[in-house]
Parts: C-alpha cells; structure tokens; sequence
C-alpha cells in the first residue's frame, strides 16, 4: 500500500500520468480561453495601411512646425477622407486633408492634428474652408503605421498560448477563423453511498442528497473538461469495479467521491488495485487526507473523499492541474499572495491545512485573511464565501492575529502570476 506523501509528491505523480490531448480544430469563438496547439501567423499587415489613429486634419509636420498662438498656421482644406474611403490626389504643401478615425493617410502626408484643437477660419472645416494650426506636430503624430501590430507571415500567437477575448478579435483581423486546440478532456464524475439519493429527491430516512456530483462537475467546467455525471454507486465493491471499468473505456479521466478511506464500504482503493495500478491513497494535507489515485486501462482514476471541503480541496489541489496539462495550458498551480490573519488560529494537527477563507485590503492596504469560523470539511457553504485558502504549514505551530500567511486564491487564473 502507498505511503502518506507530500501535496507537491502527489501533485507531481498524477502529472506525470497525464500528457496533452489529441489536438482539434475549432471554430474562432470556440477556442476562448483555450490553448492555440500551433503557432498562428498573419495573412496580411496589421494594419494593411497607414491610418488615422483619431479625427482631425493631415498634413505636412513641416508646414507647421513654426505654429504658437500669436502666430498661427492657416492651411486650406482641399479634401476628406472617411473611414473605408481613399484619397489619392495630390497635396501641396500649404493644404491638408479632413480625415476621420481609421481612415487611411494620404501618402505624402505624416502627422495627423486632433479635430479638438483646430479652428476654422473659413467655413466649416470641410473642403473648401481654411482650417488655423496654433501648435506645432511631431512627424507621425497620430498616426497608426502599416503592419504597426503585425507583419504578414509573422507569429501572432505562440503555441501553447492562451487565447482570450481580445485575441478572438486580433485572430479575426489576422484572417483567422478556426485554430488547432487540444482536446477537452472527458471527465467521468461517480459518487459512490447507498446513502445518496438525486437532488430531485427529498431525502428520507438516513438518506442525503447527491451534491458531491454537481460541484465536482462544475470545478471540471470551470477547469475546462467536459463533466458527465454518471449513475450513484451503491457501497459495493463488484458494483463500484463495474462503474470504473466502464467510465474508463468511453472517459479520459474518472473521478470518484466517497469510499476514499479506511471504513468497511470504502472501496475505491481495492477496485483501483483490482482494475489496475494503485499510485497514492493518502496525502499530507488537510482536509483530503484521504486521496486514491491510479491507472485503470490506460485510463487515471482519482478517489476523493465524501466530504465536500476535502473533495473540492483534493480536487483544486491536485486533480485542476492534472486536466490544465491535459488542455495544453503551461501553468497548474493557483496564484499565492502573503496576507495577516485577521485572528488567532490555533493548530492541533500536524498536516498542512487549507482554511477556508476570505481576503480582503484593510483601511491601510493591508491583505487581510479572514478563516471562516466554521472549518467543517462536511460544508458547501463556507467555501461557496470563500475567495481562497489560508495555508497553516506543516507541523503543530499555532498562528496569531496579525501573522503572515500564505493564502491560495480561488477566483484568478494560474496565468497570472504574484
């Protein structure tokens, strides 16, 4: 049998017993905060001509570069451009060009005056009138230059970068309508109690209702997997080997919750051994102690315990990075940020222990953690008001008020980093 091991061991085992999916190729808006598989490369300039960053007038830079309030430059308006327009007369120096946002720089021309600061003089500012420049402009003001963003047949997007919302609209201007991406993974979800009973139910008599599945199935969403809630196991060893077995042949990950300890009707760990290999069944943390993994055709099968808390603990710990490397993203582990506790924790187990809890800034600024008072490893709640995790390491040192922790944040995206 596994011997207790470390979160960073466990964490590491079950990474190194997934790889990356099969790629496939999705339509633009599907891969949103997906992983590109490939490199993506521009069809065209980005921007495929010089234009207009804002409405005004182009000129020469030259003509008024002696422009100051005493001495204003008057240039006559010969012409406008409108975005989706073009202007290819001629432009002498002493003339310039109405322009609007986007529209393309005639090309002898090389700055651009915000409408804002311009006075007519005669007329109204269109051609035909006689337009008065009190300030001077810096060649290439407001202007956006061709190929500013991008060159045709340059990366814009690396391999193994993660598309956001922005990038749809970079893609699409890149001529980009679908993109390779890795497959998300299958993710059979089995709870296993001859207690439980579907949410439908009103539970009677020693039964409970079967909430483990659907939070389960939403951290798998929110981790990019596709969840499939299979049927309640009842607490039997051949019926829980029959679910397993299945869920291997038509899933790419299986997860399991309840039957993760010791007791007589815990039975994930020998179906595990039976069906395959048995990797870890225990891991120095808490709650969650009780965490089986292994192999079963091929396939990895993870155990949690029943417990809400140690569930959803064991599953953002460990289980969320396992279906990330699946997808192809490079980061696994939440970000961390040290804040003070916002009152005494006393510590009388040596694992280390997640609390959930709440951070905020104090008046000065300050990361604050707040632990919920309630640390029950059997509540939704608590953790449903958490936004992350306040670590107490190894070892039985108990925390004051005011002590620097490190906490795990629940809401922010491995990107990022802290």
């Amino acid at each position: 049998m596994p011997e207790m091991i470390s979160l960073e061991e466990a964490r590491s085992l079950v990474l190194s017993h997934v790889e990356p999916l099969p790629t496939e190729t999705v339509p633009l808006l599907d891969v949103v905060g997906r992983v590109s598989a490939y490199a993506l490369t521009s069809d065209i300039d980005i921007s495929p001509f010089a234009h207009s960053a804002m409405d005004g007038y182009a000129l020469y830079a030259a003509d008024i570069e002696q422009a100051n309030e005493q001495n204003p430059v008057q240039l006559k308006v010969i012409a406008e451009v409108a975005a989706g327009d073009w202007y290819d007369g001629s432009v002498e120096h002493g003339e310039c060009v109405r322009i609007m946002t986007g529209a393309p720089i005639p090309e002898v021309l090389d700055a651009v005056v915000k409408y804002e600061i311009v006075e007519p003089v005669e007329g109204d500012g269109k051609p035909g009138s006689t337009v008065s420049f009190s300030a001077p402009a810096k060649v290439g003001s407001n202007i956006r230059e061709a190929g500013e963003e991008a060159k045709a047949g340059e990366a814009i997007v690396e391999a193994g970068e993660v598309i956001s919302c922005a990038g749809i609209g970079f893609l699409a201007g890149c001529g980009i309508v679908e993109v390779a991406t890795y497959e998300r993974p299958r993710v059979a979800i089995i709870s296993i109690g001859s207690e439980l009973v579907d949410p439908t139910e009103v539970p009677t008599g020693g039964k409970i209702r079967n909430s483990n599945s659907f939070a389960l199935a939403a951290s798998v969403q929110a981790a990019g997997g596709i969840p499939d809630i299979l049927p309640i196991v009842e607490d039997s060893e051949d019926a829980l080997a029959d679910a397993v077995k299945s869920a291997c042949a038509t899933h790419d990950f299986v997860i399991t919750s309840g039957g993760a300890s010791n007791g007589d009707f815990d039975f994930i760990k020998p179906v595990v051994e039976r069906l395959g290999e048995l990797l870890m069944t225990t891991v120095n943390m808490r709650p969650g102690k009780a965490q089986t993994f292994g192999i079963v055709d091929g396939k990895p099968v993870f155990g949690l315990p029943g417990n809400p808390a140690a569930a959803y603990v064991g599953f953002e710990m460990i289980i969320r990075p396992a279906l990330r490397k699946m997808q192809g993203y490079r980061y696994f582990e939440r970000p961390r940020i040290k804040a003070r506790l916002s009152r005494d924790v006393k510590k009388n187990d040596p694992r280390r222990i997640f609390l959930r809890s709440t951070l905020y800034k104090n008046d000065e600024g300050e990361y604050i953690v707040a632990p919920a008072r309630n640390q029950s490893s059997g509540l939704f709640g608590v953790i449903q008001r958490s936004n992350c995790m306040a670590i107490m390491p190894e070892g039985l040192e108990s925390r004051t008020a005011g002590s620097v922790v490190e906490c795990v944040l629940l809401d922010v995206a491995e990107e990022l980093s802290l």
